[in-house]
């Protein structure tokens, strides 16, 4: 059924109270106003400011009687003819005990007509008493044609305020400007779309990181998921050329939204490696090969010390996430979050049983990126074939892409990597993490720096050579960890 046709058959059933969360009252009210079309009533508005109205006349009748929300349910009550009533932003006025006990006489339809009442508000909290009676309907969110009619309206406008100039406009990027802006209400989608029109006179590919940056500013109020302004590109990270290529034969059904028959969706990955060996960076790098935003997941702001707050809390990022997608959600060190070994209380076991759920079941297009240092803290729930699409296993890079590594960080640091002996370097710092040869650069710069002399393989050599990697630190759990993901993941290179 319809959104229409839902909020018609509440009408027909002569509903009592229904609940409208939602920060659009135009579109609310235009809903009602449509739905008189199939099912007439009356049809009155109510504020605190402008007293009760009544709308479904050729124009908005005088207000009847004061404003104040007493006087208001009294006139209701009193009404000789049924009649639709919606009270906008009303439910505060319910703290007081009079104005609760007229609503639930007219709920009750004691000595009145079966009138339907309409709270209206960004956040309606209900007594208990009311909150038993009472049906909430949820507005959907606009279609995309309804948004591709928004987006043509502000062009519209925007033509009307510049003497005719119209919009310059690239036909692909519309698409995915109009599926990006989907998720949102209609009032935040014209904010959004005007914002991008007249801030250049043209839609086209450079709007869709700025729409992305905006959307999540509205959309991430839960204040648990943080914006990863600076992605990384695949080429700027050495070696993974399974995870490369496994990411690029998915990219377009990602992006496209729909899959060919017969093949799911992408629907994520876990990073397993050793520390500093280039999982942050691939998580990264993820979001800028499937072109869309990335953000991240700490699960340390979720805990709260109050029961079912967590919870809580994470619904409530993950809803974000939904919103803003498509997208790519990355949580890095989840086994913090998910171990499920410590004294708790349960609360570790209750967010790996949500986070399993919405794994499963979830239908927008987030594509979650896994990151773990220890495997041996990850539950078997999270392992098991179908959780993720793919588990990759990021090892210490090789020779080949430890030249690549390094040719990389010298470049970034404006010195030219042709001038070092780049095998030798190689060579001498097997064992190294990508990490660990950033800081060798590093260091063998302020070497540098302190003799005042330019930096030269010499140097560098001195450094790697005087370091000792995380994998002769940590040889045991290193070893330990590279053993168990030979025959039980996929190696990302």
């Amino acid at each position: 059924m319809s959104e229409l046709q839902d909020l018609t058959a509440l009408i027909r059933a002569n509903t009592p109270l229904i609940v409208i969360e939602t920060q659009d009252e135009g579109r609310v009210i235009e809903l009602f106003r449509q739905a008189l079309s199939q099912v007439w009533r009356a049809l009155h508005r109510w504020s605190i400011t402008e007293g009760l109205r009544r709308l479904d006349l050729d124009r908005e009748d005088e207000p009847q009687g004061p404003p104040d929300a007493s006087a208001a349910l009294q006139a209701i009550k009193q009404a000789d003819q049924r009649g639709i009533y919606l009270l906008l932003d009303f439910h505060p006025y319910l703290g007081y005990a009079s104005s609760q006990r007229q609503l639930r006489d007219i709920v009750q339809r004691r000595h009145t007509l079966p009138h339907v009442l309409v709270l209206v508000g960004a956040k309606v909290e209900l007594p208990p008493e009311l909150e038993a009676v009472a049906v909430r309907f949820n507005p959907r969110l606009p279609d995309a044609n309804a948004l591709l009619k928004l987006v043509r309206e502000e062009a519209e406008h925007y033509a009307r305020e510049n003497g005719g100039r119209r919009v310059e406009v690239d036909g692909e990027a519309v698409k995915q400007i109009v599926r990006n802006l989907q998720g949102l209400s209609l009032t935040d989608a014209r904010r959004i779309a005007r914002q991008l029109i007249f801030a250049d006179g043209a839609l086209n590919a450079n709007d869709l990181p700025q729409l992305a940056k905006l959307k999540f500013e509205l959309l991430n109020r839960s204040g648990h998921l943080h914006y990863e302004y600076d992605s990384a590109r695949f080429d700027d990270v050495a070696g993974a050329r399974r995870l490369k290529r496994w990411i690029e034969q998915r990219r377009s059904v990602f992006v496209s939204g729909s899959a060919p028959p017969g093949l799911d969706p992408p629907k994520g990955v876990l990073l397993l490696g050793v520390q500093g060996c280039g999982k942050s960076m691939l998580a990264k790098a993820t979001a800028a090969g499937f072109g869309v935003p990335l953000l991240r997941l700490d699960f340390g702001t979720l805990y709260d010390k109050y029961h079912g707050e967590t919870e809580k809390n994470l619904r409530a990022a993950l809803a974000s996430a939904e919103q803003l997608a498509p997208c790519v959600l990355w949580i890095d060190e989840i086994e913090k979050g998910v171990a499920t070994g410590g004294e708790d209380g349960g609360v570790s076991r209750r967010v790996l049983g949500y986070l399993l759920t919405w794994m499963a079941e979830r239908k927008a297009p987030v594509f979650l990126v896994a990151t773990a240092n220890q495997v041996q803290d990850l539950p078997a729930e999270l392992l098991r074939k179908g959780r993720f699409d793919e588990i990759f296993f990021v090892d210490l890079p090789s020779p080949d892409a430890r030249v690549e590594i390094l040719r990389v960080h010298l470049a970034r640091r404006q010195l030219v990597p042709e001038d070092f002996a780049l095998p030798a370097l190689a060579a001498a710092s097997a064992g190294f993490s990508g990490a660990e040869l950033e800081q060798a650069i590093v260091a063998a710069l302020y070497t540098a720096h302190a003799e005042q002399k330019p930096l030269d393989t010499d140097l560098l050599m001195q450094e790697i050579r005087q370091a000792k990697p995380l994998s002769v630190l940590m040889a045991e759990q290193v070893e330990t960890l590279r053993t168990w993901a030979i025959e039980r993941t996929v190696p990302a290179d």
